[in-house]
C-alpha cells in the first residue's frame, strides 16, 4: 500500500526521468530551488497584516496555493533523491519537539527551548 506522498514522488520521478532532468536534480540544486520557491511563497505575504494574511481573496489564495505546490514538489523531490522518508522524518521531528516543548512550560509562549542534547 502506498501513500499519497509516495505516489506523488513516483509521479514526480517519472516527470523528471522523461525530461532527462536527473542530472540537474542534485541535493544542492534541489535545496536551492526549494529555498527560492519558499521565498516566492513568503513574498505573497509580504506587507500584509496578520489579519490580511488570514483572509486572502480568491486570487491571492490561488497564488499561495501554486507556491505551496512548488514548495511541496521540491521538498518531495529532495527527500526522494536523498532516500529520506518524508513522513517518517516529520514524525521524528514532531516527537523531538514534543520532548523539548513540555506543554506545562511552553503553553502560550513563543520562546525557544534550550538546544537539544544528544
Amino acid at each position: 500500500m502506498t501513500t499519497d506522498l509516495e505516489e506523488l514522488a513516483v509521479r514526480l520521478r517519472e516527470f523528471v526521468r522523461v525530461r532527462e532532468w536527473e542530472q540537474f536534480h542534485t541535493p544542492k540544486n534541489l535545496a536551492m530551488a526549494l529555498s527560492g520557491e519558499v521565498g516566492e511563497l513568503v513574498a505573497e505575504f509580504q506587507w500584509l497584516t496578520a489579519d490580511e494574511s488570514q483572509h486572502l481573496d480568491d486570487e491571492a489564495l490561488g497564488r499561495v496555493r501554486a507556491e505551496i505546490g512548488d514548495v511541496t514538489l521540491y521538498l518531495i523531490r529532495l527527500a526522494d533523491v536523498l532516500g529520506i522518508d518524508l513522513v517518517a522524518a516529520a514524525h521524528a521531528k514532531l516527537d523531538e519537539s514534543a520532548r523539548r516543548y513540555d506543554p506545562a512550560l511552553y503553553r502560550g509562549s513563543a520562546r525557544k527551548a534550550p538546544p537539544a542534547t544528544n
